[in-house]
């Protein structure tokens, strides 16, 4: 049903939401869109570094604790 909307179906459905919400309302939701995606990707980041800080902590120092009055 959705794979024969065109480029002048997207504007029609473009115009049509514009004029019942007005640019006001529509300016602020995508600027919350925009603040969702950045506290996504920021989430995404800080869980990727604490994963990567947690491997790095285990694999420092592997040697027994006898073995390292040797060296």
């Amino acid at each position: 049903m959705l794979n024969n909307i065109g480029l002048p179906g997207l504007l029609l459905i473009a115009v049509v939401v514009l004029v019942l919400f007005g640019r006001g309302k529509i300016s602020s939701l995508m600027g919350e869109v925009g603040k969702g995606i950045t506290a996504f990707k920021k989430g995404v980041n800080d869980g990727t570094k604490e994963l990567e800080e947690d491997l790095a902590e285990e694999a420092k120092d592997v040697t027994p604790a006898d073995d390292k009055d040797k060296v």
